[in-house]
């Protein structure tokens, strides 16, 4: 008997306390600190196993060096030709892809585009330009 007094004299004499549980959301979208944002962001992308398989692949990773060689080529003489139209010269580019005119007659600019394969025609007319003397 005298165990189970000193048991409950035991428990008795104990403070007990309780507090509220308050609820502190941890990720920023549902309102908690912003300064865990790229915590859990570095966290989560730990984690993630998926890669994008087009990540980091350059633009000319499936073109030859022939191509992107062209390409340069193409873009450099398209604008030595409108140099040379700023000038007072006229001019034509014929490459596979398409026919380039370009016209400059008494300040009007006259820009013909051919596709060299559907044969289909564009045409750019700028009025007005100061003509060179």
């Amino acid at each position: 008997m005298r165990f189970y007094f000193l048991l409950a004299a035991t428990f008795l004499s104990l403070s007990v306390s309780a507090t509220e549980l308050i609820y502190n959301p941890i990720n920023p979208s549902f309102g908690g600190n912003p300064l865990n944002g790229n915590y859990l962001l570095n966290n989560a992308s730990a984690q993630n196993s998926k890669k994008d398989p087009k990540a980091g692949k350059s633009p000319y990773s499936d073109s030859s060096s022939l191509d992107r060689f062209t390409d340069t080529l193409e873009s450099r003489l398209l604008s030595q030709l409108l140099t040379d139209v700023g000038d007072g010269n006229n001019g034509t580019l014929v490459t596979d892809d398409f026919i380039v005119n370009i016209l400059d007659v008494d300040g009007s600019l006259t820009i013909t585009i051919t596709d060299a394969v559907t044969g289909e025609i564009s045409e750019i007319v700028v009025v007005g330009l100061n003509p060179r003397n």
